[in-house]
């Protein structure tokens, strides 16, 4: 059987756990070759990368904070050096700091908002210089808090509304370029950051509210991705997909 990403190279940012490394692994069984980024979990990556290799497939992996411009430069530049071009984009890598309204401050509001949206910007500007003529696709990962806005997460959410709006805006101005743009939202998932930040209780409360009667798997999240990554969605740009369990 053919495989859908057969001959192209996708960068996945925050690729070393959860839903980033299941992105990974998922373009990577559709043939694609991967780069598999990291910010400081070169062991997590690692893995990523030996499971990838280890099912035949090609991937590398390069560490970089993309809320850093010339840490960006040198994972696309490094990307490229790899596998020679860059046909798909997943700006997965994300951070999230649960704080209600008066506990808000400066530093969790620049954190969450350089790195959810600013590091996509620019992850976005510079790995579509590497996009060939045939184009290619990017695929944002947003979050269902965009449009639920639950309580006591307003910068996150904010962030992830953001991501919303620069995902429609992108499509129209690179579609000239054939470059499709996408955004995939999921609801909750289970990950080592949830289980870490001791969210799992509390997001075990959302499967009671969600029509299919439980939170999802980052293995949920990585087949939208590659549906959107592929030939498959060709005429789709600038649309927002959940995968939610239904949860809205």
């Amino acid at each position: 059987m053919d495989k859908k990403l057969a001959g192209k190279v996708a960068v996945v940012t925050g690729a070393s756990k959860g839903i980033g490394a299941a992105i990974a692994r998922r373009l990577a069984a559709e043939g694609a070759a991967v780069v598999v980024n990291y910010a400081s979990s070169k062991s997590g990556a690692g893995k990523v990368v030996a499971d990838i290799e280890s099912a035949g497939g090609k991937a590398v992996a390069v560490q970089g904070d993309v809320a850093k411009k010339a840490d960006i430069e040198r994972l696309l530049a490094e990307g490229v050096a790899a596998f020679g071009t860059i046909d798909i984009l997943v700006n997965n890598a994300g951070i999230y700091e649960g704080e209600p309204l008066g506990e808000i401050t400066e530093e969790n509001f620049h954190r969450q908002f350089n790195l959810n949206v600013l590091g996509l910007i620019l992850t976005t500007q510079e790995a579509v210089k590497h996009f060939g003529p045939a184009g290619g696709s990017i695929v944002n990962v947003s979050s269902v808090v965009s449009t639920l806005c639950p309580a006591g997460t307003a910068a996150y959410n904010a962030t992830k509304a953001a991501v919303d709006s620069l995902t429609r805006t992108f499509a129209k101005e690179l579609g000239v370029r054939k470059i499709r743009i996408n955004s995939v939202n999921p609801g909750p998932i289970e990950t080592e950051g949830t289980h870490s930040a001791g969210m799992v209780e509390p997001f075990q409360a959302f499967a009671a509210i969600t029509p299919l009667g439980r939170i999802g798997q980052p293995d949920d999240i990585a087949p939208a991705v590659v549906f959107l990554a592929s030939p498959d969605s060709g005429w789709i740009t600038g649309e927002t997909l959940y995968v939610t369990g239904g949860l809205h």
